[in-house]
């Protein structure tokens, strides 16, 4: 397996994996009406990450089997034609970093892969100033990023484009400093 930075040229094979993804796990959580329904906008590929270099991808062989990224800008979830875009850059200082669009395909489920890419984007977020990262995630994510330290705040309803509604679990999390894990400096 090789985890990569995503390219314009994955767009096509990763709106492939999207659709299997949400199809295959999401099943137990969400309607078929829910499921389409959000296809393309709460899920589908938003190629400013890609182009921002915050997108990855893990291949296997020849063929891309998780994706997910992390962003400095506002947008919180959604693809390129969702309602809720907003491009502006984060503060650092002030503002959680995003952590985007993860999707593993069925077959590559609980063997760690969003698990991988969810430690590098936590790194790179870091690297970059943020103290804390925010998600909005669906209810079959929830024990991914509970695992991973994240807490889960209300749960929402979203509207979907064809009336459905569907669930979500916005999260967020305290990311330690060096400090924190070693103590201070000259101790």
């Amino acid at each position: 397996m090789k985890l990569r930075l995503a390219a314009m040229e994955d767009v096509p094979q990763i709106e492939v994996l999207i659709a299997e993804s949400v199809h295959g796990l999401q099943a137990e959580h969400y309607t078929e009406e829910q499921r389409e329904g959000a296809l393309g906008t709460v899920f589908g590929v938003d190629t400013q990450l890609i182009l921002d270099g915050t997108y990855f991808v893990a291949e296997f062989g020849f063929g891309i089997v998780a994706c997910g990224g992390w962003s400095r800008r506002k947008t919180l979830f959604g693809s390129d034609h969702s309602a809720v875009k907003d491009n502006a850059w984060l503060n650092p200082e002030t503002e959680a970093a995003r952590i985007r669009a993860f999707f593993v395909h069925p077959s590559w489920a609980r063997k760690g892969l969003g698990r991988k890419i969810l430690d590098r984007c936590e790194a790179e977020a870091r690297s970059c100033g943020f103290r804390r990262l925010q998600l909005m995630s669906t209810v079959t994510g929830i024990p991914l990023y509970k695992a991973h330290g994240f807490e889960e705040r209300e749960r929402i309803k979203f509207k979907l484009p064809n009336g459905a509604w569907i669930p979500l679990a916005p999260m967020t999390k305290e990311l330690s400093t060096l400090n924190d894990v070693h103590g201070q400096p000259g101790q």
